[in-house]
């Protein structure tokens, strides 16, 4: 077997291989040989028909088999063969497949860069210190009441934190647009539902008012109605103002604490602020680790993995086909992010021997399969079944483990906060990130 490569662009190489006649030719004729053995057609005994027939029946199509699968051996074995360890799939070409001659391919494929992590002395993080109060506790029953508060209409004008049921409809330039109208539409004031200048205008509206809004889209918005600017014709029907319940064991009920009343009621929620303080907490460690590990590396990326990832990023998103490039480009910034930190944990996996927590994995598949609404039982036997599933768990968890290893290793600060800054700020951080 003959290889040559060469270099195309930064990681990009193009390799060719030309493989020998006979291997091609050997393979089939003794693949042919065994079917003659086996074959059943009209006018012979089993195992009898001539190897001349059988050629002539099955001589494409075992060919072409064969070829496909001393493509992908040879290829494996010129990549041992260089030293070549390629980024992912490779576009492979076929250039010569004629009978009697060699069998010659080309490869094209980036390689993965050599990394040497770096930095890990220089990462500094902030650990959130928050205690979770009686009066944090308090907030959150609050709000809770609030969202389950009922509606009674009030002959007043609107305030923050009623609800005005509305009708609008809006045009662009004189033309309707999609969705651009609704009856019987409830806004809550303060809860963020419309845009500013809605919620700005239904302040202080009463029950049967004529209102023009307007409202221009963001430059920014991912549709035709970027930057234009619409006018909705508004028609308040009626103003509500919530009737909040009290605090008491009906509502505990009402939440699904049926022992226990109210102390027990502030028990779960205290208990499920503290779950999701150590998640955020966790999160916000896991950012500050992974951001500087990415700063502190430059690597040299391969493009079909950031083709791949910018593919699966707006799949996410719900995008199909080619991007206009000013979008694609806030694609690939995230892509870049992520191509390079798979690069640094899979470095890390390598250089540190870290294995898998396989212990680890089984609690997250049964939380997972409890949370699924199913029964649990089931739900497990299915997730553990599903190849896409289990290969995505792994790579979560055995990431979660390069964090792990990594907070050992930097220098941590404790940083004293309360609970909605934490909160406050995680999601923030989650929502640019």
């Amino acid at each position: 077997m003959q290889v040559s490569v060469e270099t195309t662009e930064g990681l990009g190489r193009r390799m060719k291989v030309q493989v020998p006649a006979e291997r091609v030719d050997q393979e089939v004729e003794r693949r042919l040989k065994d079917m003659s053995g086996r074959v059943k057609m009209d006018g012979f005994r089993p195992g009898k028909v001539p190897m001349k027939i059988v050629r002539k029946q099955y001589g494409a199509q075992v060919r072409n088999e064969v070829l496909s699968e001393v493509v992908q051996q040879t290829y494996s074995e010129a990549l041992e063969q260089e030293a070549l360890r390629p980024a992912g799939n490779p576009h492979i070409e076929p250039t010569c497949t004629e009978e009697g001659k060699d069998l010659a391919f080309e490869a094209t494929f980036d390689l993965l860069p050599e990394i040497e992590v770096q930095g890990i002395d220089q990462i500094r993080v902030e650990r959130p210190q928050v205690e979770i109060t009686d009066a944090d506790v308090d907030n959150v029953l609050e709000r809770l009441r609030k969202q389950h508060a009922d509606y009674e209409a009030v002959d007043r004008a609107a305030q923050e934190e009623d609800r005005v049921v509305i009708d609008f409809h809006g045009t662009i330039d004189g033309e309707a647009f999609s969705g651009n109208a609704a009856e019987d539409a409830p806004v809550v004031l303060g809860a963020g539902q419309l845009p500013e200048a809605f919620e700005h205008a239904l302040r202080g509206a009463q029950a049967g008012q004529e209102l023009t809004v307007e409202h221009a889209f963001p430059e920014q918005a991912d549709s035709d109605l970027a930057g234009r600017t619409a006018v909705f014709q508004v028609t308040v029907k009626r103003v509500e103002a919530p009737q909040v319940p009290e605090l008491d064991e009906a509502f505990a009920a009402q939440l699904g604490i049926q022992d226990g009343g109210v102390e027990a009621l502030r028990q779960a929620v205290r208990q499920n602020m503290e779950s999701e303080r150590d998640q955020a907490v966790r999160q916000r460690l896991k950012r500050q680790v992974l951001d500087q590990l990415a700063e502190l590396n430059d690597l040299e990326l391969p493009g079909s993995l950031i083709d791949g990832e910018v593919q699966a990023l707006q799949e996410q998103q719900g995008q199909a086909g080619e991007l206009p490039e000013a979008d694609r480009s806030a694609y690939e910034e995230a892509a870049r992010r992520r191509v390079k930190l798979g690069l640094l944990v899979n470095e890390l996996v390598r250089s540190q021997g870290i294995e898998l927590d396989r212990e680890r994995m089984m609690q997250q598949l049964r939380e997972m399969a409890a949370n699924s609404g199913q029964d649990p039982s089931e739900a497990l036997q299915q997730l553990a079944q599903d190849r896409e599933t289990m290969q995505s768990l792994e790579a979560s968890v055995i990431e979660e483990q390069v964090v792990d290893w990594l907070l050992e290793q930097v220098q941590t600060e404790d940083k004293p906060m309360s609970f909605d800054e934490l909160m406050n700020s995680d999601a923030q951080s989650s929502a640019s990130a």
